[in-house]
């Protein structure tokens, strides 16, 4: 049976402490028009106050786009002492100026960058989030060997290439971020950690489901959800598919999903890459 997990609503002094640093890992998941899940990178995800979260805008995306028409969202802080936490917020409203936008455009990476900076703060009300939570890394390990096991044994699958080689050598790459997002019944997004990732032909993802079991298991069979996958080196690509459950692979429990969507996140601009967007003849100059 799924252990119970403690809910907390707001955040305490300590949490926003740990939020402040630039060099962490913020996720922000959001719902298209579509109802589909999406996930973006925000490193600059912090805490206002103990219910309140803020993060700043510098470039255009979906993201920016998805939360106004539905401001349900999930979001992960990873720590670079790998704790992280997990949990939904609502986004409330938009400012050029203000506390918050002064913060974010006096630290380095935005003080002293001559091409861009904060230009937009976003605000977000905490809904509910798991509280600190350690990575465990030592599971994860175990997971990733199991899922390179049961790669082995997957098979290729279908031959479409949805996963070009660039794409595949990234998600494959046993040290690098991956992440999961699916809506919840109660329509906020919801991220979990599937760092043993890899992929299994050019259509298919797998994971052993032996880390965030619980988590994995309430995924509706066939629900949509978005991966998303990072290397240290802030090379990143977001992937979207059918969520096809936990299955036995060679007596190894995975959890898998049959891709259907591509789109490179990565500056200096984001583009779709499967299915390949429809070139449209420019009419107005």
């Amino acid at each position: 049976m799924q252990q119970q997990k403690h809910v907390y609503t707001t955040f305490s002094e300590s949490d926003i402490e740990s939020f402040k640093p630039e060099m962490k890992i913020g996720l922000l998941a959001t719902v298209n028009e579509e109802g589909l899940p999406h996930l973006t990178l925000i490193s600059t995800l912090q805490a206002s106050s103990p219910t309140q979260l803020f993060w700043g805008q510098f470039a255009e995306g979906l993201s920016k786009v998805n939360i106004r028409n539905n401001p349900k969202t999930g979001f992960l802080i990873m720590t670079l002492d790998k704790n992280l936490w997990r949990g939904k917020a609502g986004f409330t409203r938009t400012a050029r100026e203000g506390q918050e936008f002064d913060v974010l455009n006096n630290t380095p990476m935005f003080r002293y960058n001559s091409y861009f900076g904060i230009h937009t703060v976003y605000y977000m009300d905490l809904v509910e989030h798991q509280g600190k939570e350690p990575l465990p890394m030592g599971s994860v390990v175990q997971a990733a060997i199991k899922t390179m096991v049961a790669k082995t044994l997957a098979g290729k699958g279908d031959t479409t290439e949805i996963l070009n080689l660039f794409t595949r050598k990234l998600i494959d790459k046993i040290d690098n971020l991956k992440f999961l997002a699916y809506v919840d019944k109660d329509g906020y997004p919801f991220i979990i950690p599937v760092i043993q990732s890899q992929t299994a032909g050019t259509t298919r993802l797998i994971f052993a489901a032996s880390v965030y079991h619980g988590d994995l298991q309430v995924i509706p069979q066939n629900a949509p959800v978005a991966f998303f996958c990072m290397s240290f080196e802030m090379q990143t690509v977001l992937v979207r598919g059918i969520y096809r459950g936990i299955s036995s692979i060679g007596g190894i429990e995975c959890g898998s999903i049959e891709v259907n969507w591509v789109y490179s996140p990565m500056p200096p601009k984001s583009e779709q890459v499967y299915p390949k967007p429809k070139l449209e003849p420019i009419t107005i100059f």
